[in-house]
């Protein structure tokens, strides 16, 4: 009995005791969503006081155990933190608010994934969606110009559709691609060039395919610790493209907007004081002919009893381009779901009669919780542009050699003379307004950017993503000359057909575990694999059947070319994260590739980073944190490795044989039927391997007085090793010319500097200032193959100089540097052909200065680069032709310098004519300074709120932007604008001015409303 009872109080013993237990602890869950109520995933969720906490799923959910009494902390990336009393309450629906500080701002960086800025380790810097659609610029490129540090675009040409060109710390290569890689939502996109005109001109860099309405953001990725999970493409920096998405739970969103401005074109110098002629005697293109201006002055000329008109070229030729642009987009969602589609009409009339750029754009996205613990995304871009353009450069086809070189006493209309031949005043050159109407060069691009996500969350520490996407578009090049052309006197047309085709698969294993309330671990796994193939069709067709008929099968003379590649890679990748109580980051990255493009013993190779970051501020007391919230030290240093060369240069391929020269036998192929092939005079290289870039980064990050004044300055020294070099001369005996070859070095230095300043901050007022600033030290230190100098196309590389010389004639000058004057009184050509300046500036920068009062809104933008020079070809036909700026002083001189005959000064005179038409073939004399201070984009705007239910829509906006509105340039650079580049993104055409399209002003008008 006593037994029995004993194990009866025990049981009731037990029960108490397990009653009182559970009666401390018992389970709670909730939601953790934003403002918009999209789900935050990833949040912590801690126990005040303790280390038990736990994180939310993927749709924002969590389950904890609490004890009465407790209080929750959560914590996310880019969220205020906040405390909620547990109480009695069983689910709690939590929402978060975004920090209003940038110090807990999120980025994207590679592969997609999402980051607080204070955590990163390495350079990035962010352009938000109204700083690229405020730049009013058709290529995404050119909105990025001047704003991020360290970065450099590069325009080709105001033609509209025109390429431009990204490069991100200086150049990697010494002759192979330097132009950084892009990321849109983590699949890669081609930015090739393609569309260029047959006789001379730049083509269009395919982002410009891209509608910048669609964009979110756009998120730089600077050095190799930043880069390197990207592979091979990443070794040049990353631009990563973050597009627009919908908002869940929120009913239908719809913005309408569209935009028009008007573009006048930006004329180089030139003389309008001195009509056609030679030595001061008129000639009037009619009866005579001449490609000289060293006439008589055009104010007291006469002819026939009639005083000869003026007339200005460049503004009877060029006309007021008008662009518009329209968008319409909608987005919305509900609790499981969220879309965006959009869709734009860019259309732009060129300051060039007949050319136009013209792209329609549909964007599509929808994302969806399937399951509860998987989350998919779809979406599409879609777009198809036709581009119309002129020939530009030394083609005798462009109508713009002859109209900046025009004299001013010379009607060019009528283009026709009565018996239909070209009316012409000079020989050698087509009339300007014959070109418009009798050839044209266009390309229609159709192009498809579908991408898939899904993103598995069986637990809260572990995400699995599969991502795949594919780049597919079909470029169909047409250009023709008409009959009578002075070149082609029967006529040409030709087609160019590329097919590209672009897949990208990436799976992606992510795993975060919080160990104690300090300590935030994470661990990224992923396998990448890309495939790259491309096609070419060209047709040439000379000889046509019937003026005016470009079809090819009027040619009496047809000429096909195929050619295809295909370039593929795999890639393996990891990346180890420890953050330690918000203190300490340590970042491992660590990638194994394989390429096809390198040899057979070369085609995996490793590579890796480590960085840290130190956020020394977390050590402050509270007084001083008050004045400096926020200060973190940076560093790291990577090893990645880059597949710079194209496709079978390790093989040497058969081309169809052409053999010149040959008068007696008069061989051309096919010859009686038979075809005929040649080995290639580039001997493949089938030991190429991997070019190897090390590089030491050190940053400061800090923010001042209640964040007013943030600094992020950062120093990087690269160093490049096995670097791939094309066309090394080989000996004659070899049967070869050239070969490629792993050989060269190059060191970079490097400092970039972004201020960001709010001076005025109230309630009604703001002012915020950012301020950008890059300087670069590039030193090509070997070059090999025997070689101390090779040529990239118009620049080369040279041992212990800055890559990027220019080279050519110079003055022949004495030993302490006077110039040498021969007996007929003018200076002359040494005859070396040697270095004559530099297309590298000394540095570049920006400002922006955005201010907003109530409803009103002003930003305005300078961007400068200084030093670098620039090849003025323009100038150099000037001189000869007596059109330059320079010629309008014209006068008889004694050139200063040592005569040849005398040894003594120089002292014979000599006409202007003379000197200006000696000096015009010595480059050293066309070489000027490419300096420029830009009044890049003003920026007007008023947003009006709906105030009263009478009114149809949520809010609309009226925004007035202004475009180059000043350009202050160097006084040696006689062209309108030193920032253009004639000959496109390539390396081998950079630092060349001749006969571009000229850039414009503009002024631009834009509305949008929201429904």
């Amino acid at each position: 009995m006593k037994r029995n009872l004993f194990n009866l109080l025990a049981l009731l013993a037990g029960l108490l005791a397990y009653s009182s237990i559970n009666a401390q602890s018992r389970g709670i869950d909730g939601t953790v969503t934003d403002e918009k109520k999209q789900p935050v995933s990833f949040a912590s969720v801690i126990i005040k006081g303790t280390s038990k906490g736990t994180t939310t799923a993927q749709d924002g959910s969590f389950k904890l155990e609490v004890a009465p009494g407790a209080t929750l902390l959560i914590r996310a990336v880019g969220y205020t933190v906040k405390e909620i009393p547990v109480g009695n309450e069983q689910h709690f629906n939590i929402t978060l608010t975004e920090n209003a500080s940038d110090l807990n701002e999120v980025v994207v960086t590679a592969l997609g994934v999402r980051k607080e800025k204070r955590n990163l380790t390495f350079s990035a810097q962010e352009v938000k969606s109204d700083e690229i659609l405020r730049a009013k610029e058709p290529n995404v490129l050119n909105a990025l110009t001047g704003k991020v540090a360290g970065v450099q675009i590069t325009s080709s040409s105001g033609m509209p559709g025109s390429s431009a060109r990204i490069v991100i710390r200086g150049i990697t290569s010494i002759s192979g691609e330097n132009q950084a890689l892009m990321v849109m939502d983590g699949v890669p996109i081609n930015n090739d060039e393609s569309g260029g005109t047959y006789n001379g001109g730049p083509g269009s860099n395919r982002l410009a395919d891209i509608d910048p309405a669609t964009i979110e953001n756009i998120n730089v990725l600077k050095g190799a610790a930043a880069t390197a999970l990207y592979g091979s493409a990443g070794a040049r920096g990353v631009v990563l493209i973050t597009t627009k998405k919908g908002t869940a739970s929120r009913k239908p969103v719809v913005s309408l907007s569209s935009g028009l401005s008007f573009e006048n074109t930006i004329f180089p110098d030139r003389q309008y004081t001195y009509a056609q002629g030679d030595k001061g005697v008129y000639i009037d293109g009619e009866t005579r002919k001449s490609s000289t201006s060293w006439g008589p002055r055009i104010d007291t000329l006469t002819a026939n009893g009639q005083k000869v008109q003026a007339h200005n070229p460049l503004e009877e030729f060029f006309r007021t381009g008008v662009t518009s642009n329209s968008t319409v987009s909608v987005s919305g969602g509900n609790a499981a779901s969220n879309y965006f589609m959009s869709y734009s009409y860019f259309d732009q009339k060129g300051t060039i009669p007949k050319t136009s750029y013209a792209r329609h754009s549909v964007f599509t996205k929808y994302s969806t919780q399937i399951l509860d613990k998987l989350n998919a995304t779809f979406q599409l871009t879609y777009s198809t542009a036709k581009n119309d353009k002129m020939p530009e450069g030394y083609g005798l086809e462009t109508p713009l050699w002859t109209v900046f070189t025009a004299p001013v006493s010379y009607n060019l209309k009528p283009y026709l003379n009565p018996d239909g031949s070209q009316r012409l005043y000079r020989n050698s050159r087509n009339n300007p307004y014959w070109v418009l109407d009798n050839v044209l060069n266009s390309t229609r691009v159709n192009r498809f950017l579908p991408v898939v996500t899904f993103v598995y969350s069986p637990f809260d520490w572990l995400s699995i993503t599969e991502r795949a996407g594919a780049d597919i578009y079909a470029d169909q090049q047409s250009y023709h000359v008409n009959m009578k052309d002075i070149t082609y006197a029967t006529g040409l047309t030709y087609s160019n057909n590329k097919n590209f085709r672009q897949f990208n698969h990436d799976f992606i294993v992510q795993l975060r575990k919080q160990f104690g309330a300090k300590t935030n671990a994470s661990l990224l796994l992923g396998n990448n694999v890309y495939s790259e193939h491309g096609d070419f069709m060209t047709a040439l067709g000379l000889g046509l059947a019937k003026a005016g008929y470009y079809n090819m099968a009027s040619a009496s003379s047809v000429t096909y070319t195929e050619s295809q590649y295909l370039r593929r890679k795999v890639g393996f990748y990891a990346q180890a994260e420890v953050d330690y109580n918000r203190l300490l980051v340590l970042s491992l990255t660590g990638r194994y590739d394989g390429s096809s493009v390198l040899s057979t013993e070369n085609t995996y190779y490793p590579y890796g980073s480590i960085a840290g970051g130190f956020i020394f501020s977390e050590l402050f007391h509270d007084k001083l944190k008050e004045v400096i919230p926020f200060g973190k030290i940076r560093a790291s240093y990577a090893s990645v490795g880059n597949d710079n060369v194209k496709p079978y240069a390790t093989t040497t391929p058969y081309y169809q044989a052409i053999i010149y020269g040959d008068v007696s036998s008069n061989l051309t192929f096919p010859y009686n039927g038979q075809n005929g092939f040649l080995i290639s005079s580039s001997l493949g290289n089938p030991n190429l391997k991997n070019e190897l870039q090390k590089e030491m980064e050190l940053g400061l990050e800090m923010k001042f007085l209640k964040n007013r004044i943030g600094l992020e300055a950062s120093y990087f020294d690269r160093r490049m090793s096995q670097g791939i070099v094309e066309n090394i001369s080989l000996a004659n005996s070899t049967g070869y010319a050239s070969t490629t070859i792993n050989s060269a070095k190059m060191s970079t230095k490097g400092i970039e500097v972004l201020l960001t300043l709010s001076p005025v901050r109230t309630k009604d007022f703001n002012w915020d200032v950012t301020v950008n600033y890059t300087k670069l030290n590039q030193k090509v230190e070997h070059i090999g193959g025997g070689l101390t100098q090779t040529s990239i196309g118009s620049i080369y590389a040279k041992e212990g100089e800055p890559w990027g010389l220019i080279y050519g004639t110079k003055y022949a000058r004495t030993a302490d540097g006077q110039l040498r004057i021969n007996e007929a009184g003018l200076p002359y050509a040494s005859g070396d052909f040697d270095v004559v300046g530099n297309i590298t500036p000394d540095w570049i920068g920006g400002i922006t200065n955005q201010l907003r009062y109530k409803q009103f809104g002003l930003s305005f933008f300078f961007d400068t680069k200084q030093g670098g020079d620039v090849l003025n070809s323009d100038d150099g036909y000037g001189l000869y032709y007596g059109t330059s700026v320079a010629t309008a002083k014209r006068e008889d001189r004694v050139v200063p310098g040592v005569s040849d005959v005398t040894g003594a000064p120089n002292k014979v005179s000599v006409t202007g004519q003379s000197y200006f038409q000696q000096i015009s073939g010595i480059t050293e004399a066309v070489i000027q300074n490419a300096s420029y201070i830009k009044l890049r984009n003003v920026s007007l705007s008023y947003t009006l709120a709906k105030g009263s239910s009478r009114l149809p829509f949520k809010d609309a906006s009226i925004v007035l932007t202004g475009r180059n509105l000043w350009i202050h340039k160097d006084a040696s650079f006689s062209g309108g604008d030193p920032e253009v580049n004639s000959w496109g993104a390539g390396n081998g055409g950079l630092g060349v001015y001749t006969f571009s399209a000229p850039t414009s002003r503009s002024f631009d008008c834009t509305l949008k409303f929201t429904f």
